[in-house]
């Protein structure tokens, strides 16, 4: 799969409020399927809870395994941090622009103020 392939399935799986709260309670450490569930219970079922996870799995946010009756399930911080390296790029962009942008209005504004205290240059 090609990393934007991978973005796409990141950001799909980060734009539900349910699993940023799942991979939000795995920042702290593992958990049981059930004690992901647990906050849910009187909102939704454990089959919706097992396809939010789903998701976050394919997504490859979070990673699963059997251990006896246990079935913990982990963050996978690694594939923040590519969506995270992503979204800096852009951020770095955007504020360099904000900073020409500001520079710019900066020297509009000192221009402004000459002209009202008449010393605008005539050639």
């Amino acid at each position: 799969m090609s990393a934007q392939d991978s973005l796409s399935l990141v950001f799909s799986a980060l734009s539900d409020p349910t699993r940023r709260s799942i991979l939000n309670r795995l920042s702290k450490g593992h958990l049981s399927v059930t004690e992901l569930a647990d906050p849910y219970k009187n909102k939704m079922s454990l089959p919706a809870i097992t396809k939010h996870l789903k998701v976050l799995e394919k997504a490859g946010l979070i990673s699963r395994r059997k251990d006896a009756q246990w079935r913990p399930c982990q963050l996978e911080a690694k594939t923040l941090r590519e969506a995270d390296d992503w979204i800096s790029y852009y951020r770095t962009y955007w504020e360099e622009s904000f900073d020409r942008l500001d520079e710019y209005l900066k020297t509009i504004q000192e221009k402004s103020k000459g002209i009202k205290h008449g010393k605008s240059k005539k050639r």
